[in-house]
């Protein structure tokens, strides 16, 4: 009795035992199966917003291509038909203009307007801004300058080489022709956004 209550009670210690590491091995197991699941699930969840923001990505990009190119298209044409071309016209209404020989009193960007000539009218001496578009800015102050002015207001002045336009209506066609460039830029990217949506 003594000897097969042991065994007896080995065996039951033995069996509850192996059940105990066969619990652990199976919640083991569990955990690992679970962890495996979430990691795949996080990474699902990590691909598709990936995805997700390199779809926004590409719906941005054309409009704000668009946009940009009316900003620019905006932008050159106020400067070609607001700027630029009355500035040529001023030029071309002084071609009939007063003679006068004048030198650079004030260098320095002469197609902005920040040169000033200084020249002899009706006995008076004369200190003058050239007007927008003039050329000449690599002049030095004292250099040599051909002008017509308006005889009844000698301050209205230009270089006798700008008066047909000067770079003024160089400037006014060139951002004219760089307004519709960006508008046709515009316009693809509106056409691109539109195929976009259909499909």
């Amino acid at each position: 009795m003594g000897l097969n209550g042991t065994v007896g009670g080995g065996g039951s210690g033995a069996r509850t035992g192996s059940g105990a590491v066969g619990g652990r091995r199976n919640g083991s197991a569990g955990s690992a199966g679970n962890a495996s699941w979430n990691a795949r699930s996080a990474g699902a969840g990590g691909w598709g917003g990936r995805a997700g923001v390199h779809e926004t990505g590409q719906h941005l990009g054309p409009r704000a291509s668009l946009l940009m190119s009316l900003a620019f298209a905006l932008l050159l044409g106020a400067l070609s038909a607001l700027v630029m071309f009355p500035a040529a016209q001023h030029l071309r209404s002084l071609q009939d203009g007063e003679r006068a020989r004048a030198t650079l009193h004030t260098a320095g960007a002469c197609m902005t307007g920040q040169c000033k000539v200084t020249f002899e009218a009706d006995g008076q001496t004369v200190v003058a801004d050239l007007p927008v578009g003039s050329g000449g800015g690599k002049s030095s102050v004292g250099a040599a300058v051909d002008v017509r002015y308006q005889a009844d207001d000698p301050r209205v002045v230009a270089r006798t080489q700008d008066t047909g336009g000067g770079g003024a209506a160089l400037l006014a066609w060139l951002t004219a022709g760089a307004a519709v460039f960006f508008l046709a830029l515009s316009g693809a990217a509106a056409i691109f956004l539109a195929r976009q949506r259909r499909t």
